[in-house]
């Protein structure tokens, strides 16, 4: 009987309007209903649980202790119904898996703009390239915003943005480097699987220069923002420690004079991709936020 919230309804009803025939024109239903429905809650109860005099109905003291229970029944029932409307109204929280580079140091920039253009809370899963993927297959995110795509047939990739990668230091470094340069400085590389470094070695053999392996490496890393850690932190007074990162992720540490860049002859680009599931490949929310994207791209 508790299950059935059409009894529950006629009998909120009956205790607001304390009336029978008011319950029945207000529900759309014939009074003998109404009354076959609380006799069937009283039956369920074996007890009472209103009183009908003159002057109204009342609720005896099982119907008040009916009605507590009752009104958190109403009360999780309307959230349900709340939270269903905002699925249909795609009121819900959008879910973006990134890649660090994405997640640490694009979005952020105009993740407000985000919001207000796609009109949804926005929330971010930070990991790697392949981490966001599978979480975008398995249907944890969303939508994934990342830099290395790969070869499963259920995702569609979008060419999104150019990412141009930059050596850096917290020492001033010349314009272009040579090959002594490279050879010279203390490197703290990505680590061997790295996509990064596997762009960096193709740029370094197009510009004529040695292979990474073959520097002078004192630490390797997975992470942009501990490279970076690494770099601020090296003696100035030494050497040059370097590496390479996203430029995006030196932008204030280079308005601020605390970082300086450098280049070699073939520019190291590559591509940042927006990827989601092929079954949402029509979906109308989907197309909202990668037009959105598309049309509010870091510089």
């Amino acid at each position: 009987m508790i299950r059935d919230f059409n009894k529950i309804r006629t009998f909120l009803t009956i205790a607001r309007t304390k009336s029978f025939s008011q319950t029945s024109k207000k529900l759309g239903i014939s009074q003998p209903a109404v009354t076959q429905q609380i006799r069937l809650i009283e039956d369920y109860l074996e007890q009472h649980v209103f009183i009908r005099k003159k002057n109204g109905t009342k609720l005896t003291k099982v119907g008040k202790s009916f009605l507590t229970v009752c009104q958190k029944i109403e009360k999780t029932l309307q959230k349900a119904e709340n939270e269903v409307i905002d699925i249909i109204n795609k009121k819900m929280i959008f879910d973006f898996g990134t890649s660090f580079v994405v997640g640490n140091y694009i979005l952020p920039n105009y993740l407000n703009k985000i919001k207000e253009g796609i009109k949804n809370d926005v929330n971010i899963e930070v990991s790697t390239s392949a981490e966001a993927l599978d979480k975008l297959e398995d249907g944890d995110v969303d939508m994934a915003l990342i830099d290395v795509p790969n070869d499963s047939k259920n995702i569609v990739f979008k060419e999104w943005m150019d990412d141009e990668i930059v050596i850096f230091s917290n020492q001033k470094l010349p314009a272009k480097l040579t090959s002594n340069d490279i050879l010279n400085y203390k490197w703290v590389c990505r680590d061997r699987d790295s996509n990064t470094r596997q762009i960096f070695k193709e740029a370094l053999e197009l510009s004529n220069l040695p292979d990474c392996d073959h520097f002078n490496i004192i630490s390797e890393s997975s992470s942009p923002t501990s490279i970076i850690n690494t770099v601020l932190k090296s003696d100035k007074n030494s050497t040059p420690t370097v590496s390479i990162v996203s430029k995006f992720a030196l932008e204030d540490y280079i308005s601020s004079g605390m970082i300086y860049i450098s280049k070699i002859e073939k520019k190291i680009n590559r591509k940042l991709y927006i990827a989601y599931h092929k079954e949402k490949k029509y979906d109308l929310f989907v197309d909202k936020v990668t037009a959105f994207l598309m049309n509010h791209k870091s510089k």
